[in-house]
C-alpha cells in the first residue's frame, strides 16, 4: 500500500471519494460514492492510486465526514494520562469504550450548531482510526495490518447530558456535532507516528489543548486488538483513540463553546478540522 489522503467531498446532491494531492493543490475524483464505499473494495489502494477523475481545488471542496456511514464508530474515554489527571481519575485496567452514531458526524468544514436543549458544550481534539480490512481475534501484532489510516476527530460533548447517567452515549452523540476529517491519511505516510503525534485544539486562535499520543495509555495496536476480540472490526469502522487534557468542564470555572467560535482541531500530519459555532434559535 503506497501512502495516499483520501477525503469524501460534497458534489451538489451527490458526494464522491477523492484523492488529495496536497501539493497540486486538488482533490481527484475516485470511482466510490464516498471513502467508505472506497474501503469496502479490497483493492481500495490500488483504485485510489489509480485514479484519474475530474479534478477539484482545494480551495473550493466541501468536504463531508471522511467515512459519512461508518458501521461502527467506538470511542476511547480516559486514554490520555494528562485527561485523566485532570479528572483526579487513576488509569483504567481495560479501554473504557463507548459508541457514537453516523448521524453524531459533520465535515471539517461544516457549522455546528450550539443545540437550545444543552448548556454545556466541550470539546475533545482526537486522533482517529479508520478500518481497513476485516479484524476478528487479532493480536496486537496482527493488529495494525487492519488499520487503513488516520483523521482528525472532535468529540463535541454535550457534558450536561453525558454525566446525567453513568453512560456517557446520550451526551456524546448529538445530531451533527462531531466534525470528522479532513481526510484520511494513510498508515504508511511517512507523517504518520502512531506513538509520537501532536494534537492541539485551538478556540479563537487560543489553545486549549495540547497533548502527543505517547501520552495514550493504550495506543492504537492495543485497542484493535482489544475491540476486535468482541466484535469484528469491519473497513470503514471508526475508532476515537481519546482526548489530551485541556477540556473545558473540568477548568475552574468550566469553561464550555459560545456562539461564534471557531474551535480548531489538529493532529500533526492529518490536517485540521474548522468549525465555525452557532447558536440554535427557536423555531418561528
Amino acid at each position: 500500500m503506497s501512502a495516499v489522503k483520501l477525503a469524501t467531498i460534497r458534489l451538489g446532491t451527490r458526494t464522491t471519494a477523492a484523492r488529495i494531492e496536497e501539493n497540486a493543490g486538488e482533490a481527484v475524483e475516485v470511482s466510490a460514492a464516498d471513502v467508505g464505499a472506497l474501503l469496502a473494495q479490497t483493492d481500495w489502494a490500488q483504485i485510489a492510486a489509480a485514479a484519474a477523475g475530474t479534478r477539484h481545488s482545494l480551495s473550493e471542496v466541501d468536504y463531508a465526514p471522511v467515512v459519512p456511514k461508518p458501521g461502527k464508530i467506538i470511542c476511547v474515554g480516559h486514554n490520555y494520562r494528562a485527561h485523566i489527571a485532570e479528572q483526579g481519575l487513576e488509569p483504567p485496567a481495560y479501554p473504557s469504550v463507548f459508541a457514537k452514531f453516523s448521524s453524531a458526524l459533520t465535515g471539517a468544514r461544516d457549522e455546528i450548531l450550539l443545540p437550545l436543549t444543552s448548556d454545556a458544550v466541550d470539546w475533545e481534539v482526537e486522533m482517529a482510526v479508520v478500518i481497513g480490512s476485516p479484524a476478528h481475534r487479532v493480536n496486537e501484532h496482527e493488529a495494525l495490518a487492519a488499520v487503513a489510516g488516520y483523521g482528525v476527530l472532535n468529540d463535541v460533548s454535550m457534558r450536561d447530558w453525558q454525566y446525567r447517567t453513568p453512560q456517557f452515549l446520550q451526551g456524546k452523540t448529538f445530531d451533527r456535532a462531531t466534525p470528522f476529517g479532513p481526510w484520511l491519511v494513510t498508515r504508511d505516510d511517512p507523517s504518520v507516528n502512531e506513538k509520537g503525534m501532536e494534537l492541539q485544539c485551538e478556540i479563537d486562535g487560543e489553545t486549549v489543548q495540547h497533548g502527543n499520543t505517547d501520552d495514550l495509555v493504550f495506543g492504537v495496536a492495543a485497542i484493535v486488538s482489544y475491540l476486535s476480540n468482541a466484535m469484528t472490526l469491519r473497513p470503514g469502522d471508526v475508532i476515537s483513540t481519546g482526548t489530551p487534557g485541556g477540556v473545558g468542564h473540568f477548568r475552574t470555572p468550566p469553561r464550555y463553546l459560545q456562539d461564534g467560535n471557531l474551535l480548531v482541531s489538529r493532529v500533526d500530519g492529518l490536517g485540521e478540522c474548522r468549525n465555525r459555532f452557532r447558536q440554535e434559535r427557536e423555531a418561528v
